[in-house]
């Protein structure tokens, strides 16, 4: 069970802020993710499992898990910048630590330190069964850099 702080609300221009960028991702909603929770330094991302988010063995893909995981750390650390600045991913690593299975996937981006450049965040990732049971089945780091918001 998380804590309640964890589940701390952003204001609601960041939320609309955030909701907007990520109205804008065609990844996203082209494999059916949504945002769940967006918090100070927080954000989660769930995804229903269905055909054709899967691999071969019917597991949902690690390239929609490895998504997920990278816009939700994305979207956490963004909740922290003004609303001049956007992120971009640098790097991240991510370990796949068994099958990608349940209802759907939930993708936990936490801020670990937030700077003025660069900013480090981890996920998590859980499978999510009908019956409320998460399982762990992937965790990771990312490195973003602060930049910007490109003018529209």
């Amino acid at each position: 069970m998380e804590d309640q702080a964890q589940l701390e609300q952003a204001s609601p221009s960041v939320q609309k802020r955030i909701q907007d960028s990520f109205d804008r991702q065609g990844l996203m909603g082209h494999l059916g993710a949504r945002l769940a929770h967006i918090g100070p330094g927080r954000v989660h991302i769930v995804l229903p499992a269905r055909p054709e988010v899967t691999q071969q063995h019917g597991y949902v893909h690690a390239g929609a898990t490895s998504a997920i995981a990278d816009s939700a750390g994305g979207y956490a650390a963004l909740t922290l910048f003004d609303e001049d600045s956007d992120v971009v991913t640098v790097e991240y690593k991510i370990n796949l630590i068994a099958p990608a299975t349940g209802d759907h996937l939930q993708a936990v981006g936490t801020v670990l330190k937030s700077g003025r450049t660069l900013t480090v965040c981890q996920f998590e990732v859980y499978g999510v069964h009908g019956d409320g049971v998460r399982k762990l089945v992937a965790n990771g780091q990312q490195t973003l850099i602060r930049m910007n918001r490109p003018t529209e």
